[in-house]
């Protein structure tokens, strides 16, 4: 175990390495069972790094085969707490990087051939040395050494230090230790203001005067409830997310650049830039500090052990619904272990993926013995977020109570009782059957921020004002679901024989909370309860305001950036929210319930796990497109809309590449833009601008309905990640158009204000 440190700043690392003999990857299987495998490391510890604060690095093997879990996050709060007396909760260890360790030591008596997690505790002051509890027969010393002397003891292969090569792997430990710390606070400034410019401010105002006196007062209680739905979203994004977001709040005036970190936050709820493939703006050192009194032994004068809430730099695939040190292989494992009703809780939308030991380790019951085959279980939402989703019902029943509109009333009522018992059938019939001037979308919905397996739904609320004018005019896309269904280009085998008409509302948003990150929603389709869309079909909701908002701001300066003269003036709204709207209703299409070739029952969703959003988006998207040339050559739409829904998807194609590839709506516009051109639908010409050849466009389209389709049929899990992995890239066409928009800076999406609920609020 190490420390370092450097007059000024002080960090700490310490180091467990443990010392194997010719172990492979695969085959080790005793790290937890077997203490003797760890070395008696020569105990000293260095205060490392240039920083005014004190970091604890803790490395870990993660190189465990199949049948025994990693858990590295919890081994690694026990071996801090077994060898130096430091208990620290799982918020205060950030992993920062994995490696491989490859080395002979002990004149070739060891080989080390391990993969190890890096964690790293950053605390604000050094640890005082009496503080430490040492275990003798692992800890011989602990002491401080310069920083800059730890590097060269380690260059040197010093022998009285645990080999690390500091100029591979190992070294990115210096290396973002020092970008961290280090970095120029004006080039950062700048940074965020570039980051905040990509989003066009715009206030979205809203006639109430439809409401009637009860509905006003049902809104208020409402906008209350919606703001839960926020607590919650933070706490799912990361465990120390809600703890970031207080701190940047209450620091947000200290400093330009803290206002910055602030408002670019505000806009991501989380760390990471939406738009920048959820790479981190922000580290562990913006974060929040948290004081332990009983962290370590009492020293007297000391008040206690002080550390940053943690966060790592790299977006957890699994979000907060797993835990952070579970892969799919070992959910994977432990999930076919499982009964057939336990593994519909373990893959459902409302519950939470825990570990036993990290639960043994936080109750302090550290002798207990924990299976490794049932490790993991589930905690259901209702659970999981009790104290939030209480307050959340209790504002919704209150809400129901006032309101004059029945089916409001039920929906708010079903809702709140839903947030309590996790059972959120009822209240999705509920909202589908909602007919009321104050449109209510409330609870957990979309999957999009689990990447791990897309299984597990985020909270989010959606309040606004029903368009009734604009409503009655979309009634045809819902009436005509069936006939799509029928004539979808996909073999008929795979087609419903009975969909259901989808119910159109169109709403001006008066406010909208939770998962509402980064790029804004124009409409969704829900519920994606696939019993109820096998059942009852869906329902869409088209956010108008948003829509205008993003045509005039966004889209109609990159039409004239990035699209031929000659076909400029084919970009107009009526094409660009038709096509929203067809968007929204080839969700309810298409294959979700399917057969395995082996006989069995599944959904698309469960088979093509983390390849699904990005592929539903993209089908949504081109069957829109195959679904408005059928309706109007069946004479349901206006033949003047053919070549402007072409031309205004096109430029639209742009408009979501820009949101990020991480993000399944930028990765689904990638795959189907590069489709296009592939085909030659899509042309790219010398002044940097594209076109549409209308020669070849539909059949492109066809062509690549037929194939998503057929694999979301099919289950294919396979070639779902083939085809976004060959598509669903950045190509050079869409580098130059990105170049292009850029250089003159059009923004790249919206970020809404709310006065209304903004007052409600106050």
């Amino acid at each position: 175990m190490r420390f370092v440190s450097e007059e000024k700043f002080i960090e700490m690392a310490i180091t467990i390495a443990p010392f194997t003999s010719g172990f492979s990857r695969r085959a080790r299987n005793s790290y937890f069972s077997n203490a003797a495998l760890l070395a008696k490391i020569h105990g000293l510890i260095f205060g490392i790094f240039p920083a005014q604060v004190t970091s604890l690095l803790v490395i870990l093997p993660s190189s465990l085969p199949e049948e025994v879990s990693r858990a590295s996050g919890v081994s690694s709060r026990r071996e801090l707490e077994e060898e130096l007396g430091v208990t620290l909760p799982k918020d205060a260890f950030e992993l920062i990087f994995v490696f491989l360790q490859e080395c002979v030591t002990n004149n070739g008596k060891f080989i080390n051939n391990e993969y190890n997690d890096v964690f790293l505790v950053t605390t604000i002051d050094p640890i005082p040395l009496e503080a430490f509890t040492l275990q003798e027969t692992e800890v011989s010393a602990v002491k401080y050494i310069a920083y800059d002397e730890y590097k060269s003891l380690l260059a040197k292969e010093d022998s009285d230090y645990v080999p690390y090569d500091v100029n591979g792997k190992y070294g990115q430990l210096f290396d973002i230790i020092e970008k961290r710390y280090k970095e120029n606070t004006v080039a950062r400034s700048l940074t965020l203001q570039k980051q905040l410019s990509r989003y066009a401010p715009v206030t979205l105002n809203v006639e109430l005067t439809g409401l009637t006196n009860s509905d006003k007062e049902a809104l208020v209680l409402i906008v209350k409830a919606a703001t839960v739905m926020d607590e919650i979203f933070y706490l799912q994004s990361w465990y120390s997310n809600p703890a970031l977001r207080d701190w940047l709040k209450e620091h947000a005036d200290t400093s330009e650049l803290n206002k910055l970190k602030w408002s670019y936050y505000q806009i991501n709820g989380s760390p990471w830039s939406s738009l920048d493939d959820d790479e981190a703006f922000l580290t562990t050192a913006d974060s929040a500090i948290r004081l332990l009194s009983k962290a370590t032994r009492t020293v007297r004068e000391w008040k206690g052990l002080e550390y940053r809430a943690a966060f790592p730099i790299l977006k957890p695939a699994g979000a907060n619904f797993y835990p952070p040190d579970m892969d799919k292989m070992e959910f994977n494992i432990w999930n076919n272990s499982l009964g057939k009703d336990q593994q519909k809780e373990a893959t459902s939308f409302f519950t939470v993926i825990k570990r036993h030991s990290e639960y043994i380790l936080d109750s302090g019951l550290l002798n207990d013995k924990v299976g490794s085959s049932k490790e993991l279980y589930t905690v259901p939402y209702s659970q999981e977020y009790k104290s939030l989703l209480t307050k959340a019902a209790d504002l919704l029943h209150k809400a129901g109570d006032i309101s004059d509109s029945t089916s409001l009333k039920k929906l708010l009522h079903s809702k709140a009782d839903a947030f309590l018992s996790n059972d959120y059938y009822d209240s999705d019939i509920a909202w589908m059957e909602l007919d009321s001037k104050l449109d209510v979308t409330i609870g957990p919905y979309e999957t999009y921020e689990d990447k791990l397996f897309g299984y597990k739904a985020t909270f989010e609320a959606y309040i606004g004002i029903r368009d009734d004018e604009a409503t009655a005019q979309l009634k045809l896309f819902g009436d005509n679901l069936q006939l799509l269904e029928q004539n979808l280009p996909m073999d008929s085998a795979y087609k419903s024989k009975s969909v259901n008409a989808a119910p159109i509302r169109v709403i001006q948003l008066l406010y909208n909370s939770g998962d509402v990150k980064g790029p804004q929603t124009l409409a969704f389709n829900l519920p994606n309860d696939e019993r109820i869309v096998n059942d009852r079909g869906t329902s869409m909701v088209m956010l108008k305001n948003v829509s205008e908002a993003k045509f005039n701001r966004i889209l109609l300066p990159i039409a004239g950036a990035c699209v031929v003269v000659e076909q400029q003036e084919l970009v107009d709204f009526e094409s660009f929210f038709t096509h929203t709207i067809c968007h929204e209703c080839c969700h309810g299409i298409g294959p979700h319930t399917i057969t395995l070739p082996n006989g069995e029952k599944s959904t698309v969703r469960l088979e093509l796990q983390e390849f699904h959003s990005a592929l539903e988006e993209a089908k949504a998207d081109i069957v829109g497109l195959w679904a408005l040339r059928f309706l109007i050559s069946q004479d349901m739409l206006s033949e003047s809309l053919l070549k402007s829904m072409y031309v205004s998807f096109l430029a639209g194609c742009f408009r979501s590449v820009r949101f990020g590839l991480e993000e399944a709506h930028g990765k689904g516009q990638a795959l189907q833009f590069n489709w296009l051109y592939e085909k030659g639908a899509f042309v790219l010409h010398s002044e940097h601008t594209f076109s549409v050849d209308f020669s070849k466009i539909e059949g492109a389209v066809e062509g690549l309905s037929r194939e998503i389709l057929t694999i979301q049929a099919q289950g294919d899990k396979e070639a779902a990640g083939l085809l976004l992995q060959k598509y669903g890239v950045m190509t050079e066409p869409l580098k130059v158009a990105l170049e292009k928009l850029e250089n003159i800076q059009v923004a790249v999406d919206v970020a809404p204000t709310f006065p209304i609920a903004d007052k409600i609020l106050q």
